[in-house]
Parts: C-alpha cells; sequence; structure tokens
C-alpha cells in the first residue's frame, strides 16, 4: 500500500470469498488510475477472478501482469468486451472517458465497476441512466473512501445501530498530497478530471448521502480556488461546499491538494457525524503525531466516550456484496440510484462553484 501518494493508495484486506473459483470473472479495462489496484484488490479477495487486462498503454498492462499474473492480456478492448465469459468490467479510465467505457461494457452485457468520479458532466449521467434502463447492467463506483476504509465501513454499522441516534450533519475532510511530478498530463486539464469538487469531492458527497441516508440533496454553495498551484492554471487545489439533504441533514466538506510534505501519509482525511444522541469522528489515514496508522473511530454518546483502533478488524463488505449483486441482480452493496445520485451531486457542485483567489 503505497502510504505517499493517494492515487497509487491500493488497500488490502483479509480474503472473505463469496463465491469459487470459477464462478466470477472480471476483467480490468483502462488503468489510467492507480486505483484500479485497489478494486482488484478487493474483488479478489472476495473471490472473484481476474482474468484479462487491456490498457492502450504496454507499460502499464505490464506492471499490472506483474502483481497480477493471473491476468492475461488481451490485445484489445473488444476482445474481452467480447468474452462470454467475463461478467463485470473493473476500469479506471481517465475521469472524462469513464462513462463511455461503461456505456461499451454494458452494451456488452456486462456490468460495470469505475474508479470514482463516475462522470464529469450531467449529459454522461443521463446517458448512463438510460443505458442501465435499457439493459439492465449495473453502473457501480468505487467510492473507495467509504467503501476501502475500515473505519468508514464501522462507522456505518454504528449508525446502522442506533449508535448515535438520527444523523443530522457530516462534516468531511479530504485533503490530498498533489505529488505534481508523478502525475499524468489528464490530471492537470480541466476537461479530462472535471474539477476539485467532481472528482475528490465525489466521495465527500456519497459519505453524506449514505450516513444520512438521504435519497437527494441540494447543493446550496460551492466554491473552487487554485491558491498554490499556478504552474497549472486548470487545476483547482481547493473547493468546498454546503448541502442540505431531502431529510433535512446538512453536510460541509472540505477538499484541497495541500497537503505538507511533513505529514506522514497522503491525506489526513476525517470525517465527523453528528446525531441526535451522540457523535462520531473517523481519522482515516493517520492520527497525526500520536499513530502513524489510519482506522481511527472515536465515539462519544450516552454510554461516554469510546476510541476503536479498526485497522484489519472489519474488512471490506463491499466488494462480495458487489459480486452477489451481480449474480443474484440485487442491490446489497451499493442502488444504482445511490451510485448516480452522489456523481450528480458532485457535478452539479463543481458546476455551480464560485471562483475565488
Amino acid at each position: 500500500m503505497q502510504n505517499n501518494d493517494g492515487m497509487n493508495y491500493a488497500p488490502q484486506g483479509k480474503p472473505n470469498k463469496v463465491v469459487e473459483k470459477g464462478e466470477f470473472a472480471f476483467a480490468a479495462i483502462a488503468l489510467d488510475h492507480g486505483h484500479i489496484y485497489g478494486m482488484c484488490n478487493g474483488l479478489i479477495e472476495a473471490g472473484a477472478d481476474l482474468v484479462a487486462v487491456y490498457d492502450r498503454d504496454p507499460a502499464k498492462v505490464e506492471a499490472f501482469i506483474k502483481k497480477y499474473p493471473q491476468a492475461r492480456a488481451a490485445s484489445s478492448e473488444e476482445e474481452i468486451l467480447n468474452d462470454l465469459t467475463i461478467k463485470l468490467i473493473a476500469g479506471a479510465a481517465v475521469p472524462s472517458e469513464r462513462c463511455a467505457l461503461g456505456l461499451r461494457a454494458m452494451d456488452h452485457g456486462k456490468d460495470y465497476f469505475t474508479d470514482k468520479t463516475p462522470f464529469t458532466t450531467l449529459e454522461q449521467i443521463e446517458q448512463a441512466r438510460a443505458k442501465v434502463k435499457e439493459t439492465g447492467k449495473k453502473y457501480m463506483v468505487y467510492y473507495s473512501e467509504r467503501l476501502h476504509v475500515e473505519s468508514a465501513v464501522f462507522a456505518g454499522q454504528l449508525i446502522e445501530q442506533g449508535a448515535i441516534g438520527r444523523v443530522v450533519q457530516v462534516i468531511g475532510f479530504g485533503p490530498h498530497r498533489l505529488n505534481a511530478p508523478s502525475r499524468p498530463d489528464w490530471f492537470f486539464k480541466h476537461e479530462n478530471y472535471g474539477g476539485i469538487l467532481c472528482d475528490i469531492g465525489s466521495h465527500q458527497i456519497e459519505q453524506f448521502l449514505y450516513y444520512t441516508g438521504a435519497k437527494d440533496a441540494t447543493v446550496l454553495h460551492s466554491k473552487i480556488a487554485n491558491y498554490n498551484s499556478k504552474d497549472y492554471p486548470e487545476l483547482e487545489d481547493f473547493g468546498d461546499a454546503t448541502l442540505v439533504a431531502d431529510n433535512g441533514a446538512t453536510n460541509y466538506f472540505r477538499v484541497d491538494w495541500l497537503t505538507p510534505a511533513g505529514l506522514g501519509t497522503w491525506g489526513d482525511g476525517r470525517t465527523t457525524i453528528l446525531g441526535t444522541e451522540g457523535y462520531i469522528e473517523i481519522r482515516k489515514y493517520i492520527d497525526i503525531a500520536r499513530d502513524p496508522k489510519g482506522d481511527h473511530l472515536y465515539l462519544v454518546n450516552k454510554e461516554g466516550e469510546k476510541h476503536f483502533s479498526l485497522r484489519g478488524e472489519v474488512g471490506f463488505p463491499f466488494f462480495g456484496q458487489l459480486i452477489l449483486d451481480c449474480i443474484n441482480r440485487t442491490e446489497i452493496a451499493m442502488t444504482q440510484e445511490h451510485a448516480f445520485k452522489a456523481g450528480e451531486l458532485c457535478v452539479k457542485a463543481q458546476l455551480q462553484a464560485v471562483r475565488v483567489e
């Protein structure tokens, strides 16, 4: 697991297989973002068989196969899409190209699992909604800052158990280290990455909807800036937004590319969840100046104050649930509407954002 670079952050958990070998084959297409490794790790740990990979860049394929030697290098995207034994396509394309890949996958009878952000325009969302309706296939999203963080998973379990009552506010902080020299060219082109609120802001909005149980929300206001990255004029290194959900819960989040060099990991991601009977704070990737490991959760409610150290304790149930959803055509891992709504709201936040300097 890469500690200094969020782009190559690929958690590994305990195997928790929901299918036997040969029951569920998937392939990877488009290796533009390092999150593809986290996506594949989660699926493999849940029992899925990674059988093939394709990318336009042979060097990316070579590195991928070194990590996953069980995958064959396909000669083209079409070779994978036309393989009837492959049930799911996992992709981490350039953000602006993620929807088009999903449409092609669904047209070939396959479910689709994309890295976040799932969309960069509202038109893409409309196309994906229509294609899901037409084909009955899934367009699932790797919102990794909840799905692949054990403390974030545990927070959802506590909320479901009623540990803090009704959730009325979620505050999220998603700072990231820029590591500009390691980034590909597309990362700095607004048309390609979609803007900071659309990109890493998607994690925050998804968490808000999930923890509050909301079906929809309104973006009240949002801001973007390039404070410290003037060499990259199309990059936004700061963004924030305030939302209110259809059930009355509120949200404020901040995302940025301003993580200082002295931090022991790529970003001090935190979430505070306020309920009517208590609150939760999640320190996802580090507990600064105290514990370099992440996955710390603090709970305060009528029973007192509790600290949970959750690394290696909870696992990542989403991936097994996703596999079973694909097999059984259920929506246990995540509803299709939830995946789409989070993507839609982050695009809306981006489109209406005020630019500040």
